[in-house]
């Protein structure tokens, strides 16, 4: 069996880490699930290597009665850090967390106001709900081709539809952020509450060298994955709301209705000491991160002319993510898919790669080492196939304007039939197709294919991009609804 003694601040400061570590501490001969009773290794090595390490919340953590409530506390110390009303841990990820909010915040048929650069997991929930989307179309930078935020205008074009809610996606995949203070303003003006979907900033609020986190701006609610910029364990998130303009007692019936009721105790205990450590380190960590992202944009710029990475000073104050690291292939002349490979032949992975840029993911967890050895690795690569520069881009996960043919969920329950890609144009597709990463939806059920939406996934998927979600991963055939 697994044995942990681990003794640390942080453990004395996390509920449910204690409880996780105690758990293996302890004497037992557990009758309950989970079947491998963390002594799977007496069945096979490998199966135990993966699986003997693993309790659930049930009987793990907590009493199978959670008599002794340690999930209620970690959550309400949560909620209490990041000055909320309101939290709970999700093992399903942001997926998760989004679709329960999502869930809670109005009737099928009435509207909600939504970001285009929202992730697949908001569309199809969606489908779940009835909820009518309306599009709100992000500011392209003219000079890097990136989305920067949904301008105060678009929110203002919608106001009089009455949506039930605001549902923005912040920071963007590429790190940029919308005038929040603004929108968030607006929306309270008229009561509508504001939804965030922060997958990607988790990090944020813990130093006033990054940007603030939106539960300190006003938002009411903030959704955000502590496996992604956040050093948790996979699937794990964070559900923190408000209730002045939201119904929380509506919020926690959807979370349990769309979660597991057999929870990892793991991902639930990172969660709390990822909480902790931020608590008990975080403007020390991040602020410690910044500087190797810095340092590490500095060497590798050093060695080319043009800027080649997405940078603060690129945006208005405080509207990017100072840690993100987003590589502008174009400015070399390079294609961001095949420096991923040849990257991928020295052990790196990177987070994100297209045509013309590239996202390399950056976390507490990395040393000024990994970074020196990054940029080492990465230099020689681009200086090998280094050519001319091309002008910037927007890709088609941030140009798409949307052309409703019937609601998403209309679309999501009719037949369908699968027809040539030649002979889809015009038709309502049946399928979210996207880009992955980022996941952010080319078309929805329900909005027409176009020429520009074919072709512009077809040229993708030709220059290395994996497209996600599509009945035929080839594009030769579309599933679209039956006339």
């Amino acid at each position: 069996m697994k044995s942990f003694p681990i003794q640390s601040e942080l453990r004395q400061s996390a509920p449910l880490l204690d409880a996780y570590l105690s758990y293996f501490e302890s004497n037992r001969l557990p009758f309950t699930i989970p079947g491998h009773k963390q002594k799977a290794s007496r069945l096979d090595a490998g199966l135990g290597a993966l699986v003997d390490s693993d309790t659930p919340l049930y009987g793990g953590l907590d009493e199978i009665k959670l008599t002794q409530g340690v999930l209620k506390v970690a959550e309400q110390l949560a909620a209490k850090f990041w000055g909320a009303d309101y939290a709970r841990f999700s093992t399903g990820g942001s997926t998760h967390a989004n679709q329960a909010i999502i869930l809670a915040l109005g009737k099928p048929g009435q509207k909600i106001a939504i970001s285009r650069t929202a992730h697949r997991s908001v569309l199809s929930a969606l489908s779940l709900t009835g909820l009518e989307p309306i599009w709100l179309t992000p500011e392209i930078d003219s000079a890097t081709g990136v989305p920067i935020g949904i301008p105060l205008s678009e929110l203002e074009r919608v106001i009089d539809q009455n949506p039930v809610a605001l549902l923005l996606t912040e920071p963007g995949y590429l790190g940029t952020l919308s005038d929040l203070p603004a929108l968030i303003a607006k929306a309270h003006q008229h009561s509508i509450p504001v939804v965030v979907d922060a997958a990607w900033g988790g990090h944020f609020g813990f130093s006033p060298l990054l940007p603030q986190h939106v539960v300190a701006l006003g938002a009411d609610a903030l959704i955000t994955s502590v496996h992604k910029a956040l050093p948790g364990y996979s699937a794990s998130a964070l559900l923190l709301a408000q209730g002045k303009y939201l119904n929380l007692a509506r919020i926690e019936q959807n979370f349990e209705t769309t979660h597991t009721t057999s929870p990892a105790g793991a991902p639930l205990a990172s969660i709390d000491a990822v909480r902790a450590l931020l608590e008990l380190r975080g403007k020390e960590l991040t602020e410690a991160l910044l500087a190797h992202v810095n340092a590490f944009k500095a060497e590798v710029q050093s060695q080319f002319e043009l800027p080649i990475f997405l940078n603060a000073t690129d945006f208005p104050p405080g509207r990017f993510d100072p840690v993100k690291i987003v590589l502008r292939a174009n400015q070399l002349g390079l294609s961001g898919v095949v420096v991923e490979r040849a990257l991928e032949k020295v052990g790196v992975r990177v987070e994100m790669a297209d045509r013309d840029t590239m996202v390399f993911l950056a976390t507490l967890a990395d040393t000024a080492e990994d970074f020196h050895e990054l940029a080492q690795l990465l230099i020689p690569i681009l200086k090998d196939q280094q050519s001319t520069p091309r002008p910037s881009a927007t890709s088609l996960s941030w140009s798409v304007i949307p052309q409703i043919g019937t609601s998403i969920r209309d679309a999501y329950f009719a037949d369908s039939e699968m027809v040539n890609a030649s002979d889809a144009v015009g038709r309502i597709s049946a399928d979210l197709i996207a880009p992955y990463p980022p996941g952010v939806a080319v078309v929805a059920p329900g909005e027409i294919l176009t020429p520009a939406i074919v072709d512009g996934l077809t040229s993708t998927q030709a220059a290395g991009v994996r497209i996600a979600y599509a009945t035929d991963p080839t594009l030769k055939t579309y599933r679209v609804v039956t006339k």
